[in-house]
């Protein structure tokens, strides 16, 4: 079976304290091999991985192991026995957050970009340190292969300055790029491409409104193909309620953190990044299936944690016919986006003004990994896309294979 592998593409996702791997066919986007790492540096770091289908595999990593042991656990005991799976990789594949102004594209990774990625690091401080641990890890291992990073801001480029520009002062924008870069751009590509197929338009003639909701999440405005604007600004704090950051608020709300309860920079920003969003406002998860569970249960500030989550995303979607004027479709995606029909079934409820309504039973039925059209056939159209950012990822890598 295995000496029939077409070429792959390793993708490469690194969080803080996690790693997602996939082995993808950037032609066809099967799937070879997915895996996570997680509890990286920590006591009871943890592996899990599946072939294709197959039954999902776990093992413990040795205590404080990083991304580099992580990698090495992929290839030495993972991979082993493999040796076709091995030699069909053509690239490697990083998701990188935060590229700024210094790059639009698939860039194949040098010290100089390293050193570019670097520069980011305030535009994403709670990613970009991570993809570079293993962008690090991944070219000592296999440092025959071209590496190349993917960024999430990338697709955002496309926006006029209208919406990319802060009212501040212009030399912060000049002088040291102050301006909103968005992120999330390889799912809000994706299920652009996907949605345009569903429509029967071409990808440059459809005008969407992309939701991609997960722990973080995003909205974008897509008009004839191409990002118009974002809800993620200069940092991935920006924007709707997440999971543990607060999205919009008053900036003056930062003062009186400082100035009447004394808190200083660091607790600031572990408040907005970390304590707040799901999280800070029902007291108990950032998940936003024990959010739904708090609902089902009649814990008020859960249920007051929902609304506000679903309040607040149908305001943004309903900001972006601004931008994008005919709207074609709504597409729900991530994994909040993707799952939970309560929240897309509030979410238009909101939105019946533009013309939305639900279809209760194509809503149930999109759900894990199944998409489809979530409304009735006079309705607005609304769908649920599920995203693939492994694909994007391995294909614009594979532009670059030896």
């Amino acid at each position: 079976m295995e000496s029939t592998i077409n070429p792959t593409v390793l993708v490469v996702n690194c969080g803080s304290s996690s790693l997602k791997f996939a082995i993808v066919d950037p032609a066809t986007g099967e799937q070879y091999l997915t895996g996570l790492a997680e509890a990286l540096g920590l006591p009871e770091a943890q592996i899990s991985w599946r072939f294709g289908d197959s039954d999902k595999q776990k093992a413990n990593l040795p205590s404080g192991a990083n991304h580099t042991v992580a990698l090495a656990y992929l290839e030495e005991q993972i991979l082993e026995g493999k040796p076709e799976l091995m030699k069909s990789f053509i690239a490697v594949g990083h998701r990188v957050v935060a590229g700024g102004e210094l790059f639009s594209q698939p860039t194949l990774i040098t010290d100089e970009v390293v050193k570019g990625i670097e520069q980011c690091i305030p535009l994403a401080p709670l990613h970009n340190p991570a993809h570079l641990l293993g962008i690090a890890a991944a070219r000592r291992l296999f440092s025959e292969l071209p590496h190349v990073a993917i960024f999430d801001t990338a697709f955002h480029q496309t926006m006029p300055a209208k919406a990319y520009i802060y009212p501040l002062p212009y030399e912060l924008y000049k002088e040291h790029a102050v301006r909103r870069y968005g992120a999330h751009g390889t799912s809000h590509y994706y299920v652009t491409t996907e949605a345009a197929k569903m429509l029967g338009k071409p990808v440059e003639e459809t005008n969407i409104i992309t939701a991609h909701l997960g722990n973080g999440g995003s909205v974008s405005a897509i008009k004839n193909g191409q990002c118009v604007d974002t809800s993620m600004g200069l940092t991935p704090l920006e924007g709707i309620v997440m999971g543990t950051r607060s999205g919009d608020i008053d900036p003056s709300i930062v003062f009186f953190l400082a100035d009447t309860l004394g808190y200083n920079i660091e607790q600031v920003r572990d408040t907005l990044n970390k304590k707040s969003g799901l999280l800070g406002i029902s007291g108990k998860t950032s998940d936003f299936r024990g959010i739904l569970e708090g609902v089902d249960a009649g814990d008020e500030q859960c249920k007051l944690a929902f609304d506000i989550y679903c309040y607040r995303l149908a305001k943004y979607i309903a900001s972006y016919y601004v931008a994008v004027g005919k709207v074609d479709a709504l597409v729900f995606t991530g994994g909040i986006g993707e799952n939970s029909m309560p929240m897309r079934a509030a979410v238009l409820k909101m939105l019946e003004g533009f013309g939305y309504v639900e279809s209760p039973e194509a809503n149930a039925a999109a759900r894990f990994g199944n998409s489809g059209l979530i409304t009735t056939a006079e309705s607005a159209k609304a769908f649920v896309i599920p995203t693939n950012e492994e694909l994007v990822i391995a294909q614009g890598a594979a532009k670059f294979a030896k």
